[in-house]
């Protein structure tokens, strides 16, 4: 038997697929790159599935955040973000879906799940897997920020973020989202 193209490319895996499907959810994608992240909520068509929301990082600039858009903070903040967008479009519950990454506890994926269920979706999880709250806040890279080195954070140091602006502007930011601007 031909193997299918997306499998021998290494880019699907069925057998979970099915098992996602099987649950009939939406089923909330998380994909990250090395500097972004994106969330879609996506429902199984026979012809294709039908993409419901997308949400990226990018949004997060739109919201005021400063910071990099590819670390723990900014992964929970995404989550909120989509998920106080899924409730308008009347969404309320999915079933979470990392594709073939590898489920790492306390990582950015597992970040956005916990900024999906503090939105108010109902998505099954195990509390265990969030990051803490310390490192949802930033602090661990704001106390980095403070020893960091001329050449470190030379993004942060030119648009003039320290330790303290970072924890404010990820707090803000939250705050936003959650007041819905």
């Amino acid at each position: 038997m031909t193997q299918l193209k997306r499998r021998k490319q290494n880019r699907t895996s069925y057998s979970k697929r099915l098992k996602l499907l099987k649950s009939e959810k939406t089923r909330i994608l998380v994909r990250k790159s090395s500097k972004n992240m994106m969330i879609q909520f996506t429902n199984y068509h026979e012809n294709g599935d039908k993409v419901l929301l997308t949400v990226t990082t990018q949004s997060l600039e739109k919201m005021g955040y400063k910071g990099s858009k590819s670390n723990i903070p900014s992964a929970y903040l995404l989550g909120l973000l989509a998920g106080k967008k899924a409730q308008e479009k009347k969404i309320k519950e999915g079933i979470f879906d990392i594709g073939l990454y590898e489920p790492v506890a306390k990582s950015r994926l597992f970040a956005a799940l916990k900024g999906l269920v503090d939105s108010g979706l109902k998505i099954p999880h195990d509390p265990e897997v969030f990051p803490s709250e310390e490192r949802i806040k930033g602090k661990h890279i704001s106390n980095y920020l403070k020893e960091a080195s001329e050449s470190q954070f030379s993004r942060y140091k030119k648009e003039k973020i320290t330790s303290d602006v970072l924890e404010k502007n990820i707090q803000e930011t939250k705050d936003k989202i959650m007041k819905g601007k």
